[in-house]
């Protein structure tokens, strides 16, 4: 199986919404440009036992003593396993019923991912694909953490393309069958989750109708291509996250050969959503340019491409902010599939040779905020529809890097399971 039941763990008070509060802290390449927000989370974690202590938010990736933070975070990982802070679920999925805070309402199932079954690298075919382009700087950072980790925690989240809803949803209607092994709110107003441990006959239903979807003929007739092999499984979230498990897992191979087949380190912790959840919503991810002249942002943007300022003209649209102020650009002649593969083009080449920093931002409003400053640029982008999605990886292969998040910040994965990987 590709996506198998795992043996997770849940910290033993995972029944108490108090503990389980603190417990519980958002995805870690969350709110990478505001302090504020992890100040805050730390401060309402306090001395409680938490997924804070045993994560890097990747706001901190670039401090000094970041070497220090990891071992720290590594030894409090073994310290959890050794004051038998968890208990551990034998071969099961996890069924996930989210809350948002808008009240949407999002379903996934928490299992494992055969990590050889994956392949990041650009024109991959492989069962398991990366929707976005992996930035390849990004994986030596994050490996450090993962190297000496005994476990592991997954903000993955795994995407199939399921119209019917017959794989995740219809799990609504048994769930009375299943135990319920944690029902909590999320800090930081970030709605509430509950969990379900699967019976073993919804777990084996799971497995089954997965296993039909790597049938190549149906997967060719419903694209309407004439691939080698289907892409089943989709990364939505975590994509750097997977690569580096991936890496670690390549590293580990490396070194004692054919065992590492029989490592839990071969699969990677995540949850499974379908595309077509109803609380799945595409939404854009723009850009800012930190410490940019604009004037010679715009003459090599229009050295670049052939670019226009009237915004009824015919091309890939976009807007540049400046002290708060937009201006919107159309492309006229890029021979990239989508808006934002031009403009990722042109930031790489930008930035590397005026050494600036770009980030990504989630929300109009964040990029407005850090826009007012004279020397940043911000990049409002368009959303494209999420039925565009397997098609687009089918076709082009992996979409150029942050081209899409699904849904805002606060609604991204929290960390609640977790997986020894060692």
């Amino acid at each position: 199986m590709i996506f198998k039941r795992a043996n997770i763990l849940l910290p033993n008070f995972s029944k108490d919404n108090e503990k389980m509060s603190k417990w519980s802290v958002i995805a870690c390449d969350q709110y990478t440009q505001d302090m504020e927000y992890w100040n805050n989370t730390k401060d309402f974690v306090g001395d409680a036992e938490s997924t804070l202590n045993i994560i890097v938010p990747e706001i901190y990736l670039n401090d000094n003593d970041i070497d220090k933070k990891i071992k720290n975070v590594n030894s409090v990982m073994k310290e959890y396993i050794n004051n038998n802070v968890f208990e551990e679920l034998k071969n099961t999925f996890i069924y996930v019923e989210r809350t948002q805070k808008n009240g949407a309402f999002r379903r996934g199932i928490v299992g494992c991912i055969d990590l050889e079954e994956y392949d990041y690298n650009k024109g991959s075919k492989s069962k398991v694909r990366a929707t976005e382009g992996t930035v390849l700087e990004r994986i030596p950072p994050r490996l450090k953490v993962r190297t000496d980790a005994a476990i592991e925690l997954p903000h993955i989240m795994m995407l199939i393309d399921d119209i019917d809803k017959g794989i995740i949803e219809c799990n609504d209607a048994i769930k009375n069958e299943f135990e319920v092994v944690y029902d909590f709110d999320l800090n930081n107003d970030s709605g509430h989750i509950i969990g379900y441990k699967m019976s073993d006959d919804a777990c084996a239903e799971v497995e089954r109708k997965l296993y039909e979807l790597d049938d190549l003929s149906k997967f060719n007739m419903k694209y309407n291509c004439k691939e080698k092999y289907p892409l089943i499984f989709a990364v939505g979230d975590g994509n750097h996250s997977l690569a580096t498990a991936k890496a670690y897992y390549t590293n580990l191979k490396e070194q004692i050969g054919e065992e590492a087949l029989n490592s839990p380190a071969r699969y990677a912790l995540c949850e499974l959503v379908n595309l077509h959840d109803d609380s799945l919503v595409f939404e854009p991810i723009h850009r800012v340019v930190f410490n940019a002249d604009y004037h010679l942002f715009i003459d090599e943007l229009s050295a670049m491409y052939d670019i226009s300022f009237d915004e009824n003209e015919t091309g890939q649209k976009f807007a540049i902010v400046r002290n708060g102020e937009k201006t919107f650009v159309t492309i006229k002649n890029s021979d990239e599939f989508l808006t934002v593969g031009s403009v990722q083009k042109f930031l790489d080449l930008f930035c590397k040779k005026y050494n600036c920093e770009v980030d990504y931002i989630h929300g109009d409003e964040d990029v407005l905020k850090l826009a007012k400053n004279s020397d940043n640029i911000g990049i409002i982008l368009d959303v494209m529809s999420k039925n565009d999605l397997y098609k687009s990886v089918i076709e082009c292969g992996a979409l150029p890097r942050k081209t899409f998040s699904m849904g805002e910040a606060y609604d991204k994965r929290f960390y609640v399971e977790c997986r020894k990987i060692k």
